[in-house]
């Protein structure tokens, strides 16, 4: 049985009260930190982790720390991306409503580790639990010294700032965000400058996800090494995954980095529902390609899922069984990246325009020949041409379609319906 490290309190009646994070070492690492160690040293702990960003790009946290500039003439800032608006994904929500001051003493540890006195947590505004459950957690930290001026009597000034997103999924994206915090539309920026030398207002800034932050106080107490021995030795830890879709038993389970796709949906999720079998799942949100059947053996790290013509990503791990149209799946996604484009990029805004387009005619039954090669082409004309992922999370989810199930999107065309309905 795994030891739970991130979710240990979540099932806790009072789990987001500070009197029950302190009671269980909150806080702690915060006043090691300040007590034992400095900024160059928390930041060299972190990179021998080898702890990976788990907002879904896998980005070495303490290399990105490493990227901040020692003796800039701006003020620094540190940026949490709690937007989580990848569908099939809910793991930060649970950890801002279930144990917020974990990832207030991230947040301040971090900050201490890359010389920032302000942090801005930029939360999805449907979150309306977890705001409430953060602020609370804030106040109840400033009240006890762990924030404000002077952090435990140190000479380390902390502040948390919480920012409300209205719903674009764009925001997601580092860049885009960065621009929705100073209060214009937000739009991926050109790269670079990188936000660690140009973010927010031009200053140095640092943008981790929830989980990546909540991850760097059980480092500092229990050491990088401890952090290594679990899962792969390039992209170890412990690891949230959300398992949603057509299985037993889903919800959010916390393993080691790594465990095999098809251990983690039969075993721990409980398997298909009754009379049905595993057809695909989606291993990482919907920008992640889907991994057929016969592909479930692949271990659930950012190298091995890569390596199989997928990735990790938010680790919204989706299960499909048979009874499942693929085509069905892939317009509602691709009409999902449609909805959401910033429409900026020229290749995603009217590229998924037409891509939609085309799989809704596909999937009503009045597809014609030369639509899969018109797909394709499109598929091409996005990809790696826009400024963000979202145009690429797209072509690449709905090519892996096309070669996975390519059977079920001819005879929509050719028998004129769908098969599985």
């Amino acid at each position: 049985m795994f030891e739970a490290v991130l979710l240990k309190n979540i099932d806790l009646p009072d789990g987001h009260l500070l009197a029950t994070y302190e009671a269980g070492g909150g806080y702690q690492a915060l006043a090691k930190v300040l007590r034992e160690h400095t900024p160059d040293e928390v930041v060299e702990l972190v990179k021998q982790s080898n702890l990976r960003g788990r907002g879904g790009a896998g980005f070495p946290t303490g290399m990105k720390w490493g990227f901040v500039p020692k003796h800039a003439d701006k003020p620094k800032y540190l940026c949490c991306n709690a937007d989580e608006g990848e569908p099939g994904t809910f793991k930060d929500r649970i950890i801002m409503e279930r144990d917020p001051h974990q990832l207030v003493e991230g947040l301040a540890v971090s900050a201490y580790a890359i010389g920032a006195e302000t942090a801005y947590v930029y939360v999805r505004g449907e979150y309306v639990k977890a705001i409430r459950r953060l602020e609370r957690a804030i106040a109840e930290a400033r009240g006890k010294g762990y924030l404000g001026a002077g952090v435990l009597g140190s000479d380390f000034n902390f502040t948390i700032h919480i920012h409300c997103g209205a719903g674009a999924y764009i925001c997601g994206e580092e860049t885009a965000m960065l621009e929705s915090l100073e209060g214009r539309r937000a739009q991926p920026r050109l790269k670079p400058p990188f936000p660690a030398v140009a973010g927010l207002y031009a200053s140095p800034t640092v943008i981790n996800n929830v989980e990546t932050l909540a991850c760097v106080p059980h480092i500092v107490m229990r050491g990088p090494h401890w952090f290594r021995s679990i899962g792969p030795d390039k992209s170890p830890g412990p690891k949230l995954y959300c398992i949603s879709g057509q299985v037993k038993k889903p919800g959010l389970y916390e393993l080691p980095m790594g465990i095999p796709l098809r251990e983690l949906v039969e075993d721990h999720a409980g398997g298909p529902l009754p009379g049905r079998r595993i057809k695909a799942v989606i291993p990482g949100g919907v920008s992640a390609p889907v991994i057929p059947r016969d592909g479930l053996d692949v271990g659930m790290d950012f190298d091995s899922l890569a390596a199989a013509g997928s990735m990790l990503g938010s680790a919204g791990v989706i299960v499909l069984d048979d009874s499942t149209c693929m085509v069905k799946v892939a317009t509602r996604i691709i009409e999902f990246f449609h909805h959401e484009s910033c429409g900026k990029c020229t290749p995603c805004r009217e590229g998924l325009n037409w891509v939609v387009k085309v799989l809704r005619r596909i999937e009503a039954g009045e597809g014609a020949p030369g639509d899969l090669e018109q797909l394709d082409k499109l598929c091409k004309g996005i990809f790696g041409n826009t400024f963000c992922a979202l145009g690429d999370g797209a072509a690449m989810g709905l090519r892996a379609a096309l070669a996975h199930f390519r059977d079920e999107f001819v005879a929509h065309i050719e028998e004129r319906r769908c098969p599985f309905h």
